[in-house]
Protein backbone atom coordinates (compact mmCIF):
# COMPACT_ATOMS: atom_id res chain seq x y z
CA UNK A 1 0.00 0.00 0.00
CA UNK A 2 1.25 3.14 -1.07
CA UNK A 3 1.87 5.86 1.91
CA UNK A 4 2.75 9.43 2.28
CA UNK A 5 6.26 10.24 2.56
CA UNK A 6 5.69 12.91 4.78
CA UNK A 7 2.96 11.53 7.10
CA UNK A 8 1.35 8.39 7.49
CA UNK A 9 -2.02 8.56 5.35
CA UNK A 10 -2.07 5.62 2.55
CA UNK A 11 -4.41 4.36 -0.35
CA UNK A 12 -7.01 4.04 2.32
CA UNK A 13 -7.90 8.01 2.93
CA UNK A 14 -10.42 9.19 0.61
CA UNK A 15 -9.31 10.82 -2.77
CA UNK A 16 -5.82 11.31 -1.70
CA UNK A 17 -3.15 12.03 -4.42
CA UNK A 18 0.43 12.04 -4.09
CA UNK A 19 2.93 14.25 -5.95
CA UNK A 20 6.30 13.16 -7.54
CA UNK A 21 7.86 13.28 -4.04
CA UNK A 22 5.49 11.13 -2.82
CA UNK A 23 4.06 13.97 -0.84
CA UNK A 24 0.00 13.47 -0.48
CA UNK A 25 -2.17 16.49 -1.23
CA UNK A 26 -3.62 16.34 2.24
CA UNK A 27 0.05 17.57 3.56
CA UNK A 28 -0.46 20.25 0.62
CA UNK A 29 -2.80 21.59 2.28
CA UNK A 30 -1.60 22.00 5.19
CA UNK A 31 1.28 23.93 4.06
CA UNK A 32 -1.54 26.28 2.65
CA UNK A 33 -3.31 26.04 6.00
CA UNK A 34 0.06 27.72 7.97
CA UNK A 35 0.44 30.32 5.49
CA UNK A 36 -2.98 31.79 6.01
CA UNK A 37 -3.01 31.27 10.14
CA UNK A 38 0.38 32.07 11.11
CA UNK A 39 1.60 31.54 14.42
CA UNK A 40 4.60 33.29 15.97
CA UNK A 41 4.39 36.78 16.26
CA UNK A 42 2.59 37.25 13.16
CA UNK A 43 -0.49 35.04 14.86
CA UNK A 44 -0.07 36.70 17.83
CA UNK A 45 -0.78 40.37 16.48
CA UNK A 46 -3.50 38.75 14.86
CA UNK A 47 -5.48 37.48 17.61
CA UNK A 48 -4.61 40.51 19.57
CA UNK A 49 -6.36 42.45 16.87
CA UNK A 50 -9.56 40.20 17.27
CA UNK A 51 -9.22 40.13 20.81
CA UNK A 52 -9.38 43.82 20.74
CA UNK A 53 -12.82 44.04 18.59
CA UNK A 54 -14.43 41.70 21.14
CA UNK A 55 -13.52 43.74 24.09
CA UNK A 56 -14.73 46.58 21.64
CA UNK A 57 -18.22 44.41 20.44
CA UNK A 58 -19.02 43.53 24.45
CA UNK A 59 -19.23 46.88 25.87
CA UNK A 60 -21.84 47.22 27.48
CA UNK A 61 -23.07 43.59 27.78
CA UNK A 62 -22.26 41.00 30.55
CA UNK A 63 -20.06 38.80 27.98
CA UNK A 64 -17.85 39.08 25.23
CA UNK A 65 -17.09 35.93 23.54
CA UNK A 66 -18.56 32.34 23.93
CA UNK A 67 -16.60 29.28 24.61
CA UNK A 68 -17.58 26.38 23.85
CA UNK A 69 -16.62 23.37 26.69
CA UNK A 70 -16.78 19.93 26.80
CA UNK A 71 -13.84 19.18 29.74
CA UNK A 72 -11.69 18.18 27.02
CA UNK A 73 -7.93 19.59 26.98
CA UNK A 74 -8.47 22.25 24.05
CA UNK A 75 -11.71 23.63 25.30
CA UNK A 76 -10.23 24.06 28.80
CA UNK A 77 -7.24 26.00 27.54
CA UNK A 78 -8.97 28.24 25.41
CA UNK A 79 -11.01 29.46 28.61
CA UNK A 80 -8.08 29.50 30.42
CA UNK A 81 -6.67 31.37 27.31
CA UNK A 82 -9.67 33.68 27.24
CA UNK A 83 -9.44 35.26 30.78
CA UNK A 84 -6.33 36.02 31.06
CA UNK A 85 -6.89 37.72 27.56
CA UNK A 86 -8.88 40.33 29.90
CA UNK A 87 -12.42 38.83 28.37
CA UNK A 88 -15.56 37.88 29.66
CA UNK A 89 -16.59 34.74 28.37
CA UNK A 90 -19.67 32.79 29.08
CA UNK A 91 -18.68 29.26 29.02
CA UNK A 92 -21.17 26.81 27.22
CA UNK A 93 -21.97 23.18 27.15
CA UNK A 94 -24.42 20.77 25.91
CA UNK A 95 -24.42 17.63 27.26
CA UNK A 96 -25.79 14.43 25.49
CA UNK A 97 -26.14 12.14 28.43
CA UNK A 98 -22.92 10.67 27.81
CA UNK A 99 -20.37 12.72 29.44
CA UNK A 100 -17.52 10.60 31.41
CA UNK A 101 -17.04 12.03 35.26
CA UNK A 102 -13.25 13.15 34.31
CA UNK A 103 -14.71 15.42 31.42
CA UNK A 104 -17.62 16.80 34.39
CA UNK A 105 -15.30 17.54 36.99
CA UNK A 106 -12.97 19.10 34.33
CA UNK A 107 -15.55 21.58 33.40
CA UNK A 108 -16.26 22.14 37.47
CA UNK A 109 -12.84 22.84 37.55
CA UNK A 110 -12.49 25.43 35.42
CA UNK A 111 -15.59 27.48 36.01
CA UNK A 112 -14.76 27.84 39.50
CA UNK A 113 -11.45 28.38 38.83
CA UNK A 114 -11.48 31.31 36.75
CA UNK A 115 -14.88 32.62 38.32
CA UNK A 116 -16.62 32.01 34.64
CA UNK A 117 -20.68 31.50 34.29
CA UNK A 118 -21.51 28.37 32.51
CA UNK A 119 -24.83 27.59 30.12
CA UNK A 120 -25.50 23.90 29.64
CA UNK A 121 -28.13 22.67 27.23
CA UNK A 122 -28.92 18.98 28.50
CA UNK A 123 -30.69 16.87 26.06
CA UNK A 124 -33.65 14.32 26.87
CA UNK A 125 -31.94 11.30 27.17
CA UNK A 126 -34.16 9.08 25.60
CA UNK A 127 -34.74 11.21 22.51
CA UNK A 128 -30.88 11.32 21.98
CA UNK A 129 -30.36 7.33 22.30
CA UNK A 130 -33.06 7.07 19.71
CA UNK A 131 -31.41 9.14 17.27
CA UNK A 132 -27.89 7.42 17.85
CA UNK A 133 -30.73 4.15 17.29
CA UNK A 134 -31.66 5.48 14.07
CA UNK A 135 -27.83 6.19 12.56
CA UNK A 136 -27.55 2.62 13.89
CA UNK A 137 -30.00 1.69 11.43
CA UNK A 138 -29.22 3.29 9.01
CA UNK A 139 -25.63 2.03 8.94
CA UNK A 140 -23.60 5.43 8.26
CA UNK A 141 -20.26 6.34 9.94
CA UNK A 142 -21.64 9.66 11.50
CA UNK A 143 -23.22 8.91 14.56
CA UNK A 144 -21.80 11.50 16.71
CA UNK A 145 -23.34 14.16 13.79
CA UNK A 146 -26.35 15.17 16.01
CA UNK A 147 -23.98 16.07 19.24
CA UNK A 148 -21.11 17.86 16.36
CA UNK A 149 -24.55 19.98 15.23
CA UNK A 150 -26.20 20.17 18.73
CA UNK A 151 -23.26 21.67 19.79
CA UNK A 152 -22.71 24.39 17.52
CA UNK A 153 -26.86 25.05 17.79
CA UNK A 154 -26.18 25.50 21.35
CA UNK A 155 -23.41 27.90 20.94
CA UNK A 156 -24.91 29.99 18.54
CA UNK A 157 -28.50 29.90 20.59
CA UNK A 158 -26.23 31.16 23.83
CA UNK A 159 -24.60 33.85 21.90
CA UNK A 160 -27.75 34.87 20.48
CA UNK A 161 -29.60 35.40 24.03
CA UNK A 162 -26.98 36.88 25.58
CA UNK A 163 -26.17 39.34 22.34
CA UNK A 164 -22.94 38.12 21.92
CA UNK A 165 -21.41 38.47 18.69
CA UNK A 166 -18.43 35.98 18.91
CA UNK A 167 -18.04 32.15 19.41
CA UNK A 168 -14.39 30.29 19.86
CA UNK A 169 -13.74 27.22 18.62
CA UNK A 170 -11.16 25.11 20.08
CA UNK A 171 -9.96 22.68 16.82
CA UNK A 172 -6.56 22.83 15.87
CA UNK A 173 -5.70 21.49 12.43
CA UNK A 174 -2.09 21.26 13.71
CA UNK A 175 -2.98 18.63 16.59
CA UNK A 176 -6.03 16.84 15.52
CA UNK A 177 -6.14 17.34 11.49
CA UNK A 178 -9.03 17.89 9.31
CA UNK A 179 -10.58 14.67 8.72
CA UNK A 180 -10.45 13.84 5.15
CA UNK A 181 -13.32 14.90 2.61
CA UNK A 182 -15.50 11.30 2.71
CA UNK A 183 -15.13 10.35 5.85
CA UNK A 184 -17.78 12.03 7.58
CA UNK A 185 -20.81 14.16 7.08
CA UNK A 186 -23.52 16.32 9.10
CA UNK A 187 -25.75 18.78 8.90
CA UNK A 188 -29.65 19.30 10.18
CA UNK A 189 -31.52 17.64 7.23
CA UNK A 190 -29.26 14.62 7.36
CA UNK A 191 -30.13 14.27 10.95
CA UNK A 192 -33.97 15.07 10.53
CA UNK A 193 -33.95 12.64 7.33
CA UNK A 194 -32.41 9.67 9.24
CA UNK A 195 -34.57 10.35 12.18
CA UNK A 196 -37.74 10.40 10.19
CA UNK A 197 -36.91 7.20 8.52
CA UNK A 198 -35.63 5.23 11.40
CA UNK A 199 -36.39 7.01 14.66
CA UNK A 200 -39.37 6.19 17.22
CA UNK A 201 -39.62 9.54 19.39
CA UNK A 202 -39.56 13.51 18.52
CA UNK A 203 -36.81 15.66 18.19
CA UNK A 204 -38.00 18.46 20.48
CA UNK A 205 -35.05 18.72 23.38
CA UNK A 206 -32.25 18.22 20.66
CA UNK A 207 -30.91 21.62 18.90
CA UNK A 208 -29.82 21.53 15.59
CA UNK A 209 -28.61 24.17 13.03
CA UNK A 210 -31.23 24.16 10.61
CA UNK A 211 -30.31 26.23 7.32
CA UNK A 212 -32.41 29.58 8.01
CA UNK A 213 -32.05 29.84 11.72
CA UNK A 214 -28.38 29.48 10.77
CA UNK A 215 -28.38 32.17 8.04
CA UNK A 216 -30.41 34.56 10.78
CA UNK A 217 -27.41 34.10 13.09
CA UNK A 218 -24.83 34.48 10.34
CA UNK A 219 -26.27 37.58 8.36
CA UNK A 220 -28.97 39.37 10.63
CA UNK A 221 -27.72 39.02 14.03
CA UNK A 222 -23.66 38.66 12.71
CA UNK A 223 -22.35 36.30 15.21
CA UNK A 224 -18.40 34.91 14.12
CA UNK A 225 -16.84 32.22 14.77
CA UNK A 226 -13.39 31.87 15.32
CA UNK A 227 -10.63 29.23 15.90
CA UNK A 228 -7.63 31.12 18.33
CA UNK A 229 -5.88 27.86 18.67
CA UNK A 230 -5.25 28.73 14.53
CA UNK A 231 -2.82 31.47 15.19
CA UNK A 232 -0.87 29.65 17.93
CA UNK A 233 1.93 27.82 18.80
CA UNK A 234 -0.08 25.18 20.40
CA UNK A 235 1.90 22.25 22.14
CA UNK A 236 -0.90 20.02 23.67
CA UNK A 237 1.31 17.50 25.77
CA UNK A 238 2.63 20.81 27.22
CA UNK A 239 -0.81 21.94 27.57
CA UNK A 240 -2.50 19.24 29.33
CA UNK A 241 0.52 19.22 31.84
CA UNK A 242 -0.29 23.13 31.93
CA UNK A 243 -3.83 22.41 32.94
CA UNK A 244 -2.89 19.66 35.17
CA UNK A 245 -0.83 22.02 37.41
CA UNK A 246 -2.50 24.85 37.07
CA UNK A 247 -6.17 23.93 37.88
CA UNK A 248 -5.86 20.25 38.53
CA UNK A 249 -7.29 19.27 35.37
CA UNK A 250 -7.22 15.86 34.26
CA UNK A 251 -6.47 13.74 31.18
CA UNK A 252 -9.01 11.33 29.90
CA UNK A 253 -6.81 8.68 28.06
CA UNK A 254 -6.92 10.27 24.20
CA UNK A 255 -8.71 12.34 21.68
CA UNK A 256 -12.39 13.06 22.25
CA UNK A 257 -12.82 10.19 25.37
CA UNK A 258 -13.85 12.56 27.90
CA UNK A 259 -17.36 11.81 26.18
CA UNK A 260 -18.50 8.14 26.28
CA UNK A 261 -20.53 8.53 23.07
CA UNK A 262 -17.82 9.82 21.18
CA UNK A 263 -14.93 7.05 22.84
CA UNK A 264 -17.32 4.68 21.37
CA UNK A 265 -17.97 5.58 18.22
CA UNK A 266 -14.16 6.65 17.67
CA UNK A 267 -12.63 3.92 19.16
CA UNK A 268 -15.22 0.65 18.69
CA UNK A 269 -17.72 1.76 15.51
CA UNK A 270 -15.52 3.17 13.18
CA UNK A 271 -12.68 1.01 12.98
CA UNK A 272 -14.50 -2.56 13.47
CA UNK A 273 -17.47 -1.27 10.82
CA UNK A 274 -15.79 1.41 8.24
CA UNK A 275 -12.10 0.71 8.69
CA UNK A 276 -11.80 4.35 10.14
CA UNK A 277 -9.03 4.90 12.51
CA UNK A 278 -8.81 8.66 13.17
CA UNK A 279 -5.53 7.94 14.74
CA UNK A 280 -3.88 8.63 11.56
CA UNK A 281 -5.72 12.12 11.09
CA UNK A 282 -4.27 12.93 14.39
CA UNK A 283 -0.81 11.70 14.37
CA UNK A 284 -0.64 12.91 10.85
CA UNK A 285 -1.59 16.50 12.15
CA UNK A 286 1.21 16.28 14.62
CA UNK A 287 3.88 14.98 12.35
CA UNK A 288 3.34 17.85 9.99
CA UNK A 289 3.47 20.25 12.76
CA UNK A 290 6.61 18.89 14.47
CA UNK A 291 5.21 17.79 17.17
CA UNK A 292 5.59 13.67 16.20
CA UNK A 293 7.91 11.91 14.19
CA UNK A 294 6.73 9.47 11.50
CA UNK A 295 8.59 6.85 13.07
CA UNK A 296 6.77 7.04 16.51
CA UNK A 297 3.62 7.58 14.86
CA UNK A 298 3.78 4.25 12.49
CA UNK A 299 4.88 2.43 15.72
CA UNK A 300 1.93 3.47 17.55
CA UNK A 301 -0.61 2.82 14.87
CA UNK A 302 0.79 -1.18 15.01
CA UNK A 303 -1.12 -0.72 18.69
CA UNK A 304 -4.08 -1.89 19.32
CA UNK A 305 -7.23 1.28 20.17
CA UNK A 306 -7.77 1.68 23.54
CA UNK A 307 -11.37 0.40 24.15
CA UNK A 308 -13.49 0.20 27.37
CA UNK A 309 -15.60 -2.66 26.96
CA UNK A 310 -18.28 -1.84 29.08
CA UNK A 311 -18.93 0.82 26.76
CA UNK A 312 -20.30 -2.04 24.17
CA UNK A 313 -22.27 -3.46 27.18
CA UNK A 314 -23.88 0.14 28.02
CA UNK A 315 -24.70 1.39 24.46
CA UNK A 316 -26.62 -1.52 23.81
CA UNK A 317 -28.31 -0.97 27.24
CA UNK A 318 -28.97 2.63 26.03
CA UNK A 319 -30.33 2.05 22.84
CA UNK A 320 -32.30 -1.26 23.34
CA UNK A 321 -30.31 -3.72 21.37
CA UNK A 322 -29.94 -7.50 21.60
CA UNK A 323 -26.42 -9.27 21.32
CA UNK A 324 -27.93 -10.22 17.55
CA UNK A 325 -29.45 -7.28 16.97
CA UNK A 326 -25.83 -4.93 17.68
CA UNK A 327 -24.26 -7.41 15.78
CA UNK A 328 -26.50 -7.69 12.82
CA UNK A 329 -26.07 -3.62 12.83
CA UNK A 330 -22.50 -3.78 12.77
CA UNK A 331 -22.51 -6.48 9.85
CA UNK A 332 -25.31 -4.67 7.49
CA UNK A 333 -23.99 -2.63 4.15
CA UNK A 334 -22.54 -0.14 4.57
CA UNK A 335 -24.13 3.54 3.59
CA UNK A 336 -23.19 7.26 3.30
CA UNK A 337 -24.97 10.58 3.46
CA UNK A 338 -25.57 10.52 -0.04
CA UNK A 339 -27.88 7.80 0.38
CA UNK A 340 -30.01 9.72 2.66
CA UNK A 341 -31.47 13.93 2.33
CA UNK A 342 -28.91 16.48 2.91
CA UNK A 343 -28.13 19.75 2.05
CA UNK A 344 -24.79 19.18 0.33
CA UNK A 345 -26.48 20.02 -2.65
CA UNK A 346 -27.66 24.03 -1.60
CA UNK A 347 -24.29 24.22 -0.06
CA UNK A 348 -22.59 23.45 -3.09
CA UNK A 349 -24.83 25.67 -5.38
CA UNK A 350 -24.23 28.63 -2.60
CA UNK A 351 -20.56 28.10 -2.73
CA UNK A 352 -19.68 31.47 -3.76
CA UNK A 353 -21.57 32.52 -0.29
CA UNK A 354 -19.88 30.74 1.94
CA UNK A 355 -16.81 31.61 0.69
CA UNK A 356 -17.56 35.30 1.71
CA UNK A 357 -18.81 34.14 4.89
CA UNK A 358 -15.57 32.35 5.36
CA UNK A 359 -13.78 35.82 4.67
CA UNK A 360 -15.81 37.47 6.80
CA UNK A 361 -15.10 34.76 9.92
CA UNK A 362 -18.71 33.61 9.87
CA UNK A 363 -17.89 29.82 9.13
CA UNK A 364 -14.65 28.04 9.35
CA UNK A 365 -12.81 27.50 6.31
CA UNK A 366 -13.04 23.57 6.94
CA UNK A 367 -16.58 23.79 6.39
CA UNK A 368 -16.20 25.97 2.73
CA UNK A 369 -13.62 22.92 2.07
CA UNK A 370 -15.69 20.04 2.55
CA UNK A 371 -19.39 20.74 2.45
CA UNK A 372 -19.31 23.33 -0.29
CA UNK A 373 -17.14 21.70 -2.61
CA UNK A 374 -18.64 20.72 -5.71
CA UNK A 375 -16.43 17.23 -6.15
CA UNK A 376 -18.76 13.83 -5.48
CA UNK A 377 -17.40 12.86 -2.02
Amino acid sequence: MKVCNNCIYDETIPHIEFNNKGVCNYCERDVELNKEYPVGEEGGKILNDLITKMKKDGKGKNYDVVVGVSGGCDSSFLLHLAVKSGLRPLAVHFDNTWNSKIAVENIERMITSLDVDLYTHVVDNHEYNDLVRSFFLASVPDLDSGTDLAIGATLYKAAEEHNIKWIWNGHSFRTEGISPQGWFYQDAKYVRSIHKLFGKTKLTSLPLMDFWPWMRQLLVKRIKRIRPLYYMDYDKEQIKKFLHNEYGWEWYGGHHMENRSAYFVNNFYLPNKFGIDLRKCEYSALIRSGQMTRKLALIKMSEEKEMDDSLVVEMKKRLDLTDEEFNKMMSNEKKDYTDYPTYKKLFERLRPFFYVLYKLNLVPKSFYLKYANKKNY
